[in-house]
């Protein structure tokens, strides 16, 4: 994809940068589960060290942003936010091979790092911060939040989820012993648990009765905009969910101080448009640079989306999850 875009309520915040990524990290099924042989607790970094992962990141992000070279930040990102900053790199090396010519650098600023205990691997930690892609007050002010995973000792952090929210969308953690506290991916604790979100989604975007998901931007007005473009005059789309809980795409899930949890979690999707005998669907330069196959009538692009729950408590009977970010990108497409 030539551009990763936020989707949601509309506020004048730019277009992200051409090439985000990030990686998922598998939840523990407990806090005090035996990982690897380990049972003990361990804080998952110090707060020196996110701040440096963090650096490492932007660093990375910014010289391969500027260069549009996917091979400058691979090793800094991870999971969805990985596969479309890799995608929106690649696009980029063929529409514009000479680089960036607006780079402007990314600053993440005013970092408040949210850091769990967790027994064995993998461990993650949560970076809020304050971007320049924003205004700094008002209905365009928002938080860049980043989710840090790593899988073992002496590995790179690397961002697997990034969600651009508005500071009141950043909940308050809970937090024991000053440490922030995960969530089982298959706790009963909340009205969902994080690994069935991606299911429960997708069911609700197929035929928009099932799940617990509140209206808003990314579900009910997202299945109404699918709706609109599924028969428009002389082009047919079809879409085709699918979950995706393995490996760094897995859930990840912190509790908050109103006994639910910030959950963030990944689905693909495929989008096929199929023109009128005579006439060939419209595909940009961005999108042709990751195309596969001719364009006939038919274009096919593959999807990744990132998004980020806040899910209430067990027993909550209405509005169980409100979905409060959405990040997306196309990651492939085949014309036929």
């Amino acid at each position: 994809m030539r551009r990763l875009r936020r989707t949601g309520r509309k506020r004048p915040a730019e277009t992200l940068l051409a090439a985000l990524t990030a990686a998922g990290l598998a939840l523990t099924a407990s806090g005090c589960v035996t990982v690897h042989g380990e049972r003990e607790l361990i804080p998952a970094t110090t707060p020196g060290e996110a701040a440096q992962a963090l650096k490492e990141f932007t660093d990375a992000f910014n010289k391969a942003d500027k260069a549009y070279d996917p091979a400058l930040d691979r090793d800094r990102v991870t999971g969805p936010l990985g596969e479309i900053n890799q995608a929106g790199l690649k696009s980029r090396q063929v529409t514009d091979p000479d680089g960036n010519e607006n780079h402007r650098p990314l600053e993440l600023t005013d970092a408040k790092f949210v850091i769990p205990r967790k027994a064995g691997w993998p461990r993650f930690f949560v970076a809020d911060t304050d971007s320049n892609r924003d205004t700094d007050q008002g209905p365009g002010d928002t938080r860049w939040v980043l989710v840090f995973v790593r899988d073992a000792a002496g590995r790179p952090w690397q961002v697997a989820h990034l969600s651009i929210l508005s500071p009141d969308e950043v909940p308050a953690f809970r937090t024991e012993a000053g440490y922030a506290v995960p969530v089982a991916a298959d706790t009963e604790d909340l009205a969902v648990a994080p690994e069935d979100l991606g299911e429960r989604y997708v069911a609700f975007l197929k035929d928009g009765q099932q799940g617990p998901f509140a209206a808003g931007p990314h579900t009910t007005e997202w299945r109404t905009e699918r709706q609109k473009a599924a028969n428009r005059p002389g082009l047919a789309t079809q879409y085709v969910d699918q979950v995706d809980n393995r490996g760094d795409f897995a859930p990840v899930g912190l509790a908050t101080e109103d006994g639910g949890a910030l959950v963030f979690f990944a689905t693909r999707y495929f989008e096929r448009q199929t023109a009128a005998p005579g006439y060939r669907p419209k595909v940009g330069a961005d999108v042709k640079a990751l195309m596969t196959g001719v364009v006939t009538n038919t274009v096919t692009k593959r999807w990744v989306s990132s998004q980020a729950a806040l899910v209430k408590p067990a027993g909550t009977k209405a509005d169980g999850a409100v979905i409060v970010g959405r990040l997306q990108g196309v990651t492939a497409a085949e014309g036929s």
